[in-house]
């Protein structure tokens, strides 16, 4: 479980040290979604246990979670921001820069300014203004990078929920723009959205097949 051993190693009682995180670097469509989280006092002992890295939480609970750690900036313990990078912005730039940006975006846009920040993974976006340190597996690590991958998590599965009502069918709701089976099926019926990553190598291929005889062999190559 992650603690804040971290952030008291960085600063005296790990005030001022805020965690970073992303969501969405491997899916299909949607934009790619960063979070910064920053706590102001060290967190509750029972809010300290409902966080965790997001992928390790079942939904009901990332959600739960996400509610409280909102609760407690509300009462001025912490404070977050989300940062999001387009999917124009991935295809011009590709998913790594994309995703350093929303980073950025995140970290400008706290509340409070950070004095030093912990970026989960083994990089740092460059130009950032206080000091960073990667952390590889930091969302199971410091309790600042998990409270930001469940945040991060959260916007993006309601961004993602709300594109599935207008561009219904490829199941966005569930797999938020992975590329499972069910989706790969819905691109051969419905085709390629606006809100599907060009630069992406499925959707690049699709895109370069006219007819559905050609399509079929190159979906069902996917699937394999």
């Amino acid at each position: 479980m992650p603690n804040f051993a971290i952030e008291k190693s960085i600063r005296d009682g790990g005030r001022g040290v805020a965690g970073i995180d992303e969501v969405g670097r491997g899916p299909w469509a949607g934009p790619v979604v960063a979070a910064a989280f920053m706590f102001l006092e060290p967190p509750p002992r029972r809010l300290a246990a409902r966080i965790d890295d997001s992928k390790a939480l079942p939904t009901p609970l990332r959600r739960i979670a996400a509610a409280k750690l909102e609760a407690f900036c509300v009462k001025g313990g912490a404070v977050f921001a989300i940062g999001v990078a387009s999917v124009e912005e991935i295809d011009r730039f590709n998913i790594l820069q994309a995703t350093f940006l929303a980073m950025s975006r995140a970290l400008k846009l706290l509340p409070q300014p950070a004095e030093a920040v912990l970026v989960d993974g083994n990089k740092v976006p460059i130009g950032l203004p206080c000091p960073a340190t990667p952390v590889i597996g930091g969302d199971g690590l410091s309790l600042s990078i998990a409270a930001a991958s469940i945040m991060a998590k959260v916007h993006r599965d309601a961004i993602m929920a709300e594109l599935s009502l207008i561009h219904k069918g490829y199941g966005w709701e569930t797999n938020a723009g992975y590329g499972t089976k069910a989706h790969q099926e819905a691109l051969l019926r419905l085709g390629v959205t606006t809100h599907h990553r060009q630069s992406f190598a499925p959707i690049r291929n699709l895109l370069k097949f006219k007819t559905l005889d050609e399509t079929i062999p190159m979906i069902h190559s996917l699937l394999d």
